[in-house]
């Protein structure tokens, strides 16, 4: 496995690209020499639940808005649908991630890949109607998709 021959420097900053999530990442880098892509995915979902809510805002932290201005390439793929969407559905989303921000006070996270922008846009509105408790386990789960993902992303590179 190629992440097993990287040096601590790069596979900290490797694992810092799929979680955001300092705590997350120092509990991953102990793992390595890891067996398998199975092993990898089973620490990752482990380490992240085991990680504190000031933990998950963090990694939260690392995402741009959905319809906004993306900064990396992996964030770029996961919501490439929303740049084939109509303005006023942009303009909604736009709306809808202020007004959760506002709310919960971190932006929406969604596992966007395979995702239309109509979609995580009923996604949002309903999530918006959720109590801060449960909204906070329910972006917790996604940013564990959207870190699966991008490790198999890293070990297909």
């Amino acid at each position: 496995m190629k992440l097993n021959e990287l040096s601590l420097s790069a596979l900290e900053e490797a694992l810092s690209k799929c979680c955001g999530a300092t705590a997350w990442v120092k509990k991953m880098l102990t793992i390595f020499p890891v067996k398998d892509e199975d092993s990898l995915l089973a620490a990752a979902t482990r380490y992240w639940h085991e990680c504190s809510p000031a933990d998950w805002l963090e990694a939260f932290d690392h995402h741009p808005k959905i319809g906004g201005q993306t900064t990396s390439k992996w964030a770029a793929q996961e919501q490439s649908s929303v740049a084939h969407t109509t303005p006023s559905v942009l303009q909604a989303l736009a709306t809808g991630n202020q007004l959760y921000q506002e709310k919960f006070g971190y932006i929406f996270i969604v596992c966007a890949t395979g995702k239309p922008a109509e979609e995580m846009l009923s996604l949002l509105n309903e999530r918006l109607t959720h109590t801060p408790s449960a909204e906070i386990k329910i972006a917790m789960e996604e940013q564990d998709k959207i870190t699966r993902i991008r490790l198999k992303k890293l070990l297909a590179s």
